[in-house]
């Protein structure tokens, strides 16, 4: 047997050895793409794979050979990814809206291969996942430029689901019209109230009458379906490639910050594990106190204690009770460590209410 001979037969070897390995491997894949259907989870996952390829590229001892095993299993994950994409392609994702607008951007953006499904209000699409029509929704909870969603975050404390993600989506205005149409023959501008608040100074700017509509994306919609010829919409420049619409202006929100954060919802929760990077770890509390003086302050004192930074806190009244209020946390960390739980245990002793409404990975 010469050299060659040799070398094919050691590559038979390996490949077969590799054939049973593959199929263990996807077999694998399925159980990853059951958990991430019934937990509201996205296919990919870059935190993970960057894990997995930096941690696998430290195996291979020649140094001349890493570079190439870290593209091999890249290509591998890829290979995962759209097994899994293609077992999950019932996956339904419930959002509030219509197709084109921002929640439709933020639900494609988390859910690439599901099937998306709109809802005409929050309350409406939240149900959808607590009684089985769809597998996860996503809502907006708060508007850098306008604050929190009230109705969501009431949701959030009165409902039975869980946040599993979570992302930050830049809103970008843009004015777009039908195709001939030039900026001097437009004479109104039509979009959602807070669109045209955010873009007030632009519209007095070019002399714009406003008109208010129900939605960015049916605003889009209307210009189109109608022809109009003097009348421009403000909406997200997907929106305008999905209309078919000429995009004449971009960014013309007077803030350049508004941005909308986004979170979606399943009726499992999700167990974060524990990583190297612990500030990219979060978890969502909600909870109310008693009536007495510091009994506030000694709850934010008790997660602090146990090593965990607050990123935020909100008050909402209940509607049930007058001059009651309940409260909304988000903290980095892992809620799933030792301290996580000790810390939930001391909480639970000094709130009326508490809820761990969801853990999530920062992008």
């Amino acid at each position: 047997m010469n050299e060659l001979e040799q070398a094919r037969k050691i590559i038979n070897e390996v490949d077969e050895q590799m054939a049973a390995l593959f199929e263990k491997r996807m077999y694998a894949s399925e159980l990853v793409a059951k958990y991430k259907k019934e937990h509201g989870l996205s296919i990919l996952d870059e935190e993970r794979e960057k894990q997995v390829i930096h941690n696998n590229s430290a195996l291979i001892k020649n140094p001349v050979y890493q570079e190439y095993y870290a593209e091999f299993i890249k290509e591998t994950m890829r290979i995962s990814r759209s097994y899994q994409s293609r077992l999950n392609e019932g996956q339904r994702v419930a959002y509030s809206g219509v197709e084109g607008a921002y929640a439709y951007i933020a639900a494609k953006k988390m859910y690439p291969c599901a099937n998306l499904v709109s809802y005409p209000d929050f309350e409406s699409a939240y149900n959808s996942v607590e009684n089985g029509e769809c597998d996860v929704c996503v809502l907006p909870i708060e508007n850098s430029y306008a604050g929190d969603v009230s109705t969501v975050m009431d949701l959030m404390f009165s409902g039975t689901l869980y946040v599993n993600q979570v992302i930050n989506l830049p809103i970008t205005h843009c004015l777009m019209v039908n195709e001939g149409v030039e900026l001097k023959d437009i004479k109104k501008v039509v979009s959602h109230p807070q669109a045209l608040a955010q873009c007030a100074s632009y519209i007095k700017e070019m002399g714009f009458e406003p008109v208010s509509h129900e939605n960015t994306a049916l605003s889009a919609k209307y210009v189109k379906e109608n022809g109009l010829l003097d009348t421009g919409a403000i909406a997200s420049l997907e929106t305008a490639e999905l209309f078919g619409l000429k995009v004449l202006a971009s960014g013309i929100n007077a803030s350049r910050t508004n941005t909308t954060r986004f979170l979606a919802f399943s009726r499992a929760q999700n167990e974060v594990k524990a990583n190297n990077r612990k500030m990219n770890q979060h978890f969502i509390l909600m909870f109310t106190v008693k009536n007495e003086a510091g009994a506030l302050a000694k709850t934010i004192d008790i997660i602090g204690a146990f090593g965990f930074n607050m990123r935020n806190l909100h008050s909402r009244p209940m509607k049930e009770l007058l001059w009651s209020y309940y409260f909304y946390v988000e903290a980095d960390g892992n809620i799933n460590s030792q301290s996580g739980q000790d810390m939930l245990r001391a909480l639970g002793a000094t709130c009326d209410r508490l809820k761990l409404v969801g853990t999530y990975i920062s992008e």
